[in-house]
């Protein structure tokens, strides 16, 4: 199926975008698991606030520390966070939704009730709770943000699972005694995926969000763990003598959050043919007659 969609998925200009930072992001968070330009926690009182010069390529901090080193380690702990939200959303999601659309009536008529309650709660206000009970950790935001994301997939996807369900090839293969697990993933998950994956790429981006803003406020990530949301709570408070140093962090976290939201769009335009179509469409010439 990779074999089919990659391809397609590097012929749009936001999906080969997208494709580039995230991959960029990812390699810079397993590189500086080896290797960072400098110590990221080692302060040195003598280098405060250089500027962007070598070896120090985008400065130091009020510490002396290498923000280039503390961007590089903070990339670790974005892309951990973003994929175990994922990996939670994931599992919430397709739970909730096939318990809501391939089971009993009064099943589905529970699940939608216990949906439309917890998308009552913003993912953020949900983390700052538990994080109020168990402690700031990145654990609270992997699993409030996959919780909080899971309910929005499965409220998104139930529906167009029910679509699927009542296809003719779908109760075809009913009758010819597919189990309605088999049915699960051989028809009807390939057929939402397309919906599935931007509502995914969604929730992985707000984890990045998340995990930053709960860091500033300090329900996240302890104070020994790199974060660019940290980084950006200690750097704010020189912005108005050190304007630059504050630009780097919230430049990341940027970038991070709109390549997601970018490859999302580019694998749904990948996956749907129906977007394939009209995009072919419009972009055949008209004859004139």
């Amino acid at each position: 199926m990779t074999s089919r969609w990659l391809p397609r998925l590097w012929r749009t200009a936001t999906g080969r975008l997208g494709l580039v930072v995230v991959a960029v992001i990812a390699a810079t968070a397993l590189l500086s698991v080896f290797w960072t330009p400098f110590d990221p926690q080692a302060s040195s009182i003598a280098e405060r606030w250089l500027p962007p010069s070598w070896p120090h390529l985008l400065g130091t901090d009020d510490t002396g520390r290498d923000i280039l080193s503390l961007l590089m380690a903070g990339a670790r702990t974005t892309v951990f966070v973003s994929v175990g939200a994922g990996i939670v959303a994931t599992v919430v999601g397709i739970a909730l939704a096939a318990l809501g659309a391939l089971t009993a009536r009064w099943v589905r008529e529970t699940v939608s009730v216990f949906v439309d309650i917890l998308i009552a709660f913003p993912v953020l206000l949900i983390a700052m709770m538990i994080s109020s009970v168990w402690g700031g950790s990145l654990w609270v935001v992997i699993w409030a943000v996959g919780i909080g994301f899971g309910v929005n997939i499965a409220r998104v996807t139930r529906p167009e699972l029910r679509r699927v369900q009542q296809s003719d090839f779908v109760v075809a293969a009913r009758a010819s005694g597919l189990t309605p697990a088999q049915s699960l993933t051989r028809h009807l998950l390939p057929n939402v995926a397309p919906v599935f994956i931007v509502q995914l790429s969604w929730s992985m981006a707000v984890a990045v969000l998340a995990e930053a803003g709960l860091s500033y406020l300090g329900f996240g990530a302890s104070v020994v763990e790199p974060s660019w949301g940290i980084l950006l709570a200690d750097l704010q408070r020189y912005i108005g003598v050190h304007p630059l140093s504050v630009i780097w962090p919230g430049l990341t976290i940027t970038i991070t959050v709109l390549a997601l939201n970018l490859l999302g769009d580019g694998l749904r335009e990948a996956t749907d043919p129906t977007l394939r179509h009209r995009s072919a469409e419009t972009h055949t010439p008209a004859v004139v007659a």
